[in-house]
Order: structure tokens, then C-alpha cells, then sequence
């Protein structure tokens, strides 16, 4: 058994039987003496575990005051694995960070990891830096914005912001005060979204978080909204695009490009099949193509937009469009 599975033992032996002597600690846990001895050890010393030798009865017991109650080390039914899986969590999530915003709340519960793995922080970080995710176009947001938007979704408040919505041509639009319940938040692509109700256009509303300005937290709960609903409203069209009529994108990919597209999910809802010359034939929903032909074009003479005649007449355009950008 690995390190925190002894502790675990150690705990409940004592427990039981009230003593216990060092004989029977090493035939349970089938480990030397300097193992269980340098247990012992860090049991008092780093987990705060009131274990004291008692000579009169040659074993180990708690000590006076907790005789009799219930004495718990915390988080010990962790397995040495499931903390190894818990450090990678943690450094996925601190992969997400923006400009230090999550560091300082997580940092408490690495040391935590860390303390009850055995290790220092040198070799915790050393194993964390073993995990690497790589990310593009990045967005900043304000530290404070993100933190304030957080928190108005645990604690279902509503918000004020002033939100600058981009208008076409990728000009910045006029900054409006908008009154919103949060939802819930969403991680897309490297940007942070904000799912909310919007007091002001009586509607479901996606904000960029890297858009809001003077967020505000109000005292008035938040609209309450089921999830299906929210899910119905949002996230029936491709990527981060919500709202409207969905259609339907249907897509053949060539034998080549097959191998890998499909093992990808496009839509929760895609809709796919396999032809019998190797090619793949997708369906996904979308409510606007802006995103969807961004990732067609990665499939570039790879894919035949089968329709509808509208995406197919779009894509077409990109194409012919990226063909005279390089012929000029």
C-alpha cells in the first residue's frame, strides 16, 4: 500500500483498538521499522495527528483529550494516485489563469496537496510542470472583473456592468449599463463568457468578459433559470455563437481528413455517418457561420459544403476570397 493508505490504516487501527502496539503496525502495514517510525513521525508533526506512545501499555494511542471521540486526519481517503490526479488538476486549472486571477486561490489548496503527498513545494512543482497546455490568443480580463463575476454566480446575485459589445467590421461598439443574472461561466477557446438573463433586452444574453467595464455586484437575487432552459436558449447552435433559429450544416469530409475529424466533437448534437469510400458525412447545428467557416477553412479542399445553399454560397466566398488575397 502506498504512503496515505498507511496513514489511513495507522488511524483506524488506533481507532479500534484504542492501542496498538509497533509489532502489530508492522505486520499490518508490511513496511520496516524506519518506514512506520518515520510515519508516526509525520502523522504528529504535519497532519497534526494526536498520537502518543503509551509505555505502560507498549502501544500507540491518542492522546488524553481525544479519547473517546472522533479524531479524523484530514484527507486521508485520498490514494497517493488520486492526489497525483488532483496536482494535474490543479495545474490545468492554472493554465487557465488570467493574469494571476486564479493563482492566489489556488495556491492554498496546492500547498495542501503537496502536505499531504510528503513532498516540498520544489518536487510538487517539478511534477506539475510535467503537465503543459498550450494556449493562443488569449484575452485578458481584469482580475477584479473576474472575481466579481465569479462570485455573483455562487452566490446567484445580479450584476451592473457597463459592457462594450464589438460591432461589425471589429470596431468597438458604444458602452452600455446593462443589469444581468448570472447563470454560469464559460471557458471557450481561451476567453471567458459570461451565460446570463439580461434585465434591460428581457432575454438570454453571452458576454465576453474581456468586454465588461465597471462590474458591479447588486444586493437582488439573480433570475432563477432551470439549466435545460439555459441549454436550450444558448447552446443549441456551433461554438460560442447562441440565439436565433438553428440550422443545419451538412458537411462530407474526404477519406484523408475523415481519419481525424471524426473523432471530433463539433455539437453535442452532430449527427454522422460513415460512406462506404472512406468519407465522413457530418451534421451539426449553428445559428450563425461566422465560426463555423473559420473551421472549414482548416479543411480547406479536405470538405463539400452539402448545404445549406447559404453556408455552401458562403464558403465559397471565403475561399475565393483567400485565393485573391494571395494572387494580389
Amino acid at each position: 500500500m502506498d504512503r496515505t493508505e498507511r496513514f489511513y490504516k495507522i488511524e483506524m487501527m488506533i481507532r479500534s483498538r484504542e492501542c496498538v502496539s509497533f509489532a502489530s503496525l508492522l505486520e499490518t502495514l508490511e513496511v520496516s521499522p524506519a518506514t512506520l517510525k518515520r510515519d508516526l513521525q509525520y502523522l504528529r508533526e504535519r497532519m497534526d495527528a494526536p498520537i502518543e506512545y503509551d509505555a505502560s501499555a507498549n502501544g500507540y494511542r491518542f492522546g488524553q483529550q481525544w479519547r473517546g471521540r472522533q479524531h479524523e486526519l484530514p484527507g486521508v481517503w485520498f490514494s497517493e494516485k488520486e492526489l497525483h490526479a488532483l496536482l494535474t488538476m490543479h495545474q490545468m486549472l492554472s493554465s487557465l489563469d488570467e493574469e494571476g486571477i486564479l493563482s492566489r486561490h489556488l495556491q492554498p489548496m496546492f500547498d495542501k496537496l503537496t502536505s499531504m503527498l510528503g513532498v516540498d513545494e520544489a518536487e510538487a512543482k517539478e511534477l506539475t510542470q510535467r503537465i503543459k497546455l498550450i494556449s493562443t490568443a488569449r484575452r485578458r480580463v481584469v482580475a477584479e472583473c473576474f472575481e466579481t463575476v465569479g462570485s455573483a454566480v455562487v452566490k446567484r446575485q445580479r450584476l451592473s456592468m457597463g459592457y462594450r459589445s464589438r460591432s461589425q467590421g471589429g470596431r468597438a461598439g458604444q458602452l452600455r449599463r446593462r443589469t444581468v443574472s448570472p447563470q454560469r461561466l464559460v471557458h471557450y477557446r481561451n476567453t471567458w463568457y459570461l451565460d446570463a438573463w439580461c434585465h434591460d433586452s428581457e432575454g438570454f444574453r453571452r458576454f465576453a468578459l474581456d468586454a465588461m467595464e465597471g462590474v458591479e455586484l447588486l444586493s437582488e437575487r439573480a433570475k432563477a433559470v432551470p439549466l435545460k432552459q439555459l441549454e436550450a436558449e444558448l447552446d443549441q447552435g456551433y461554438g460560442i455563437f447562441a440565439g436565433a433559429q438553428a440550422q443545419q450544416a451538412q458537411l462530407l469530409f474526404s477519406a484523408e481528413a475523415a481519419q481525424w475529424v471524426s473523432k471530433e466533437e463539433w455539437h453535442p448534437s452532430q449527427r454522422s455517418e460513415w460512406l462506404d469510400d472512406g468519407r465522413w458525412r457530418l451534421e451539426v447545428p449553428y445559428v450563425d457561420a461566422t465560426e463555423l467557416l473559420m473551421d472549414l477553412l482548416r479543411h480547406a479542399g479536405q470538405v463539400d459544403v452539402l448545404g445549406p445553399a447559404s453556408l455552401r454560397t458562403a464558403y465559397a466566398k471565403r475561399l475565393r476570397g483567400a485565393v485573391d488575397a494571395l494572387a494580389a
